[in-house]
């Protein structure tokens, strides 16, 4: 099945050549959509030196930074534009290692949406500080709580959603932005009983360049729940997945 793996960048020229490099690799012939947001260290330059001539690597260059929510909202689109049968967003950094990405398809019939979970049985995180750890799970303790989310990592950014899920999802209309897209996508499939896997998956910390995660992530996220959890028609029957 054709599959279209999608980046979004900002500031990863030390990361992504080499990532698009491991996924090109890798069994399954995936195509990987980069989606920049102008990186100042001139990623976009980079991808283009190295990939230009592979019909399998694509690029979309945007004018500034306009955040990871409308990235992949771009991303998605444009599987659906060119007739990919799947997608699968993930980050930049090696965080979400290469290797995953067969072990989502490997299972995608199963449900509507696969996600990399680092908190199932085989799953966990490496080089994570306590206030990381703590960020985190808290995150996932609110999105179980306050909207009744099922999976047991919700924030992760790493799945695999078929194209027929991504035009029922309407995620174009999703406001969210930052990581707090995550939540709100899965608010979203949960509303529409769609069926969520989840694969275990060991996420490292990055090695090269800056962590985007700040403490306005963290603010927007808890935004993001309260109005998620207090808006019109929202369902709010409790979930059974505890940390």
């Amino acid at each position: 099945m054709s599959t279209l793996v999608i980046i979004p960048t900002y500031n990863e020229r030390e990361n992504i050549t080499l990532l698009v490099s491991q996924i090109l690799q890798l069994p399954g012939a995936f195509s990987v959509l980069i989606v920049d947001d102008n990186s100042p260290d001139k990623t976009a330059d980079s991808l283009e030196e190295t990939f230009s001539s592979n019909n399998r690597v694509h690029l979309l260059k945007r004018q500034r930074k306009l955040g990871l929510g409308t990235a992949y909202s771009k991303g998605f689109q444009f599987a659906l534009d060119h007739g990919y049968e799947m997608a699968i967003s993930m980050d930049a950094d090696f965080s979400h290692d290469p290797k995953h990405l067969p072990e989502l398809v490997q299972i995608c019939k199963q449900y509507d949406i696969v996600i990399g979970s680092r908190y199932i049985s085989g799953g966990k995180t490496v080089n994570w500080g306590i206030a990381r750890k703590l960020i985190s799970r808290t995150a996932n303790l609110l999105a179980h709580h306050f909207i009744s989310l099922k999976p047991a990592d919700c924030t992760s950014g790493l799945r695999l959603f078929h194209a027929e899920t991504l035009r029922r999802l309407d995620f174009e209309s999703i406001i969210s932005d930052g990581y707090s897209y995550h939540i709100e996508i899965l608010k979203r499939a949960s509303d529409l009983n769609m069926k969520l896997g989840e694969i275990p998956i060991i996420f490292v910390d990055r090695q090269r360049g800056k962590s985007k995660v700040s403490s306005t992530e963290i603010f927007k996220a808890l935004q993001t729940l309260l109005r998620l959890r207090f808006q019109p028609g929202s369902k709010t029957h409790r979930a059974t997945v505890g940390l």
